[in-house]
C-alpha cells in the first residue's frame, strides 16, 4: 500500500515557491519519515527517503534559477547537470545528510567567462537555499559553489587527468568521490560523458589503484580480535558504536572499489553488489550475505544520534550500544564478520592485480 503523506509531500515540494515553504516541507519530511522508520522495510524506506531528498534538492535548483532570472541574469547560458556525491550520489542519505555537490556544464562557444560567472552565482544561491532548508555544508567543501567542483566539461576532464596523473592522497580521495557522482537535475548527458571519461581512464594508472586500495582499507569494522564490539572510549559518545565509520563506510568503500575495477556505473551499494554478481565478480551466496549486512548497517545508521544545530539537521553516525537488543547485537557482530571477509577479499583481489 502506498504512503499518501509522502505522495502529498512530493506534490507540495514540487510546487514550493519560496525557501520558507521549502523549509517547512523539509521539516515535515523529516518528522514523517522518522515516524515510519521502525515499521518500514529498510530498502523501501531508503528509496522513499532519498526520493524526497532529491525532490527538495531539485526544487531548490529551480528556485535558484528563478532568482537568477529575477536579478536580471537570465536563464542558464549553456546546459548543465547538478551532481550529488557521497550518500546523496549513492542514494543512501539518512534523515540528516549534508550537502555534497558539484556542477558540470557544457563548454560555451560564446563566452566561457560569462558561463563561469553565471554558474558561480547560481550555485551560491542553490547552496544557500539548501542550507536554509536544513542541509549542512560539506565539511570537506565538496560543494557546487566551490569553483573546484563547478566547471565546464572540458575543464572537468583536465581536472580528472590531473588527479589520474598525481597519486596524492587528496587526488585519490576525490577520484573515489567522483565514482559516487550522480546527476540529479539538468542535462544528464553531461554527467554521462564525464563518467565515461572517468571510467575510460581510472584503471590505466596502477599507482591510482594502489592508492585507492589504501584509502578503501583505511576504515576498519568495529569488531575486535576476540569478536567483541569496539565502542567509543571517550567524550560524550563513550560507550556508543560508530556505525558510520565502523560498519557502513567500510562496506560501502569495499564494494565501490570492486565496482570501479569492474567498470560498473551504478552508484548505490545494493545495485553495485547486484551488478558485480551479474558479472560473476561475486558469487550469489556471498553477494546475498553482503546485501544482508548492508541492509542492517543502513538500518542502524538511520537510528544513529541526530542533532539539530542552528536549524541544520546533523548526525554523528554513532549509536548507543544500549539501544540494541541482544539479538540485534549478535546480528551486528555477524554482519561485521561478513564485512571483514569482504575487506580481505577486496585487498587480496586488488593487491593481486597490482603484482
Amino acid at each position: 500500500m502506498g504512503d499518501p503523506v509522502r505522495v502529498q509531500l512530493l506534490k507540495q515540494i514540487g510546487k514550493a515557491d519560496n525557501v520558507n515553504v521549502l523549509r517547512s516541507l523539509r521539516d515535515q519530511v523529516h518528522e514523517h519519515m522518522k515516524g515510519i522508520l521502525q515499521k518500514s522495510p529498510v530498502e523501501q524506506f531508503n528509496e522513499q527517503l532519498n526520493e524526497l531528498h532529491d525532490s527538495v534538492i531539485c526544487r531548490s535548483i529551480i528556485l535558484a534559477e528563478a532568482e537568477m532570472a529575477r536579478r536580471g541574469q537570465g536563464s542558464p547560458p549553456v546546459p548543465y547537470a547538478y551532481l550529488l556525491f557521497g550518500s546523496g550520489g549513492r542514494q543512501e542519505q539518512t534523515l540528516s545528510s549534508d550537502q555534497d555537490s558539484g556542477i558540470v556544464y557544457e563548454d560555451s562557444v560564446k563566452d566561457s567567462e560569462e558561463a563561469r560567472a553565471y554558474f558561480q552565482q547560481l550555485t551560491s544561491i542553490i547552496v544557500s537555499i539548501l542550507q536554509q532548508s536544513g542541509y549542512p555544508l560539506c565539511e570537506g567543501n565538496v560543494l557546487s559553489d566551490n569553483p573546484e567542483w563547478c566547471m565546464s566539461l572540458t575543464e572537468w576532464k583536465v581536472k580528472l587527468n590531473g588527479w589520474f596523473a598525481e597519486p596524492a592522497w587528496e587526488a585519490v580521495r576525490y577520484l573515489l568521490i567522483m565514482a559516487d557522482g550522480r546527476s540529479v537535475y539538468g542535462d544528464h548527458r553531461l554527467a554521462f560523458e564525464l563518467k565515461n571519461h572517468y571510467f575510460n581512464n581510472v584503471l590505466e594508472y596502477p599507482n591510482i589503484t594502489r592508492r585507492m586500495l589504501d584509502n578503501t582499507m583505511r576504515h576498519k569494522m568495529l569488531l575486535g580480535l576476540f569478536g567483541h564490539l569496539l565502542k567509543e572510549q571517550y567524550g560524550t559518545d563513550a560507550g556508543s558504536l560508530d556505525i558510520k565509520y565502523g560498519a557502513y563506510i567500510p562496506l560501502v568503500n569495499a564494494i565501490r572499489l570492486l565496482a570501479v575495477q569492474a567498470g560498473i556505473r551504478d552508484t548505490s551499494t545494493l545495485l553495485r553488489i547486484r551488478a558485480l554478481t551479474l558479472q560473476d565478480k561475486l558469487q550469489s551466496e556471498e553477494a546475498a550475505a553482503y546485501e544482508q549486512a548492508f541492509r542492517l548497517f543502513l538500518r542502524l545508521r538511520l537510528m544513529t544520534t541526530e542533532q539539530n544545530e542552528d536549524g541544520l539537521y546533523a548526525n554523528n553516525g554513532k549509536l548507543s550500544s544500549r539501544s540494541l537488543s541482544r539479538e540485534m547485537t549478535e546480528e551486528l557482530k555477524s554482519a561485521l564478520r561478513t564485512g571483514k571477509r569482504l575487506q580481505r577479499k577486496v585487498f587480496k583481489r586488488t593487491a593481486g592485480r597490482l603484482m
